[in-house]
């Protein structure tokens, strides 16, 4: 389960690299990192252990270099550590801080927002442009948006 509380405390996790030529999660973080958060959405919350041992299925990751991706992860604020038990028995858990929908949202929103408000027409018409070639399906949501839009703005 999701720490709702660390969700409303981190309203904004501002991506300070968005690589344009990488594609789906690398485009906000590493592969490593990508490749974590992947699967800490899938298990919700894990240990270090969990991750290396799932990343190494098709990799050999040493303990140490997942434990350094995790916590950087962390203090980033894309995930929420807890510590139990102390000593030898201390198990510590990872929880992502948003679920993966609401990451990709934020991101999207953030990057489509400064597009807009940077260059403004160009970019509108190449999200037309872009329309051409998706599924009729999306131009309707799109088409549905607008008007909801008018609606709001329309006295």
């Amino acid at each position: 389960m999701i720490c709702i509380s660390k969700i409303r405390e981190v309203k904004n996790l501002k991506i300070i690299k968005y690589k344009m030529y990488e594609a789906g999660l690398n485009r906000f973080f590493g592969p490593l990192e990508s490749k974590v958060m992947e699967l800490i959405w899938a298990y919700n919350k894990v240990t270090i252990k969990t991750i290396q041992d799932s990343l190494n299925k098709d990799n050999n990751l040493s303990f140490n270099a997942i434990m350094t991706v995790m916590n950087r992860l962390n203090e980033k604020g894309h995930l929420h550590k807890k510590s139990l038990g102390s000593g030898r028995s201390k198990l510590t858990f990872y929880e992502p801080i948003q679920t993966k929908e609401q990451f990709i949202e934020e991101q999207t929103r953030e990057v489509t927002h400064g597009l807009v408000y940077e260059f403004g027409d160009l970019v509108l018409n190449q999200m037309i442009e872009a329309l051409e070639d998706t599924d009729p399906g999306l131009i309707a949501k799109l088409e549905q948006k607008i008007e909801d839009l008018r609606r709001r703005i329309t006295p």
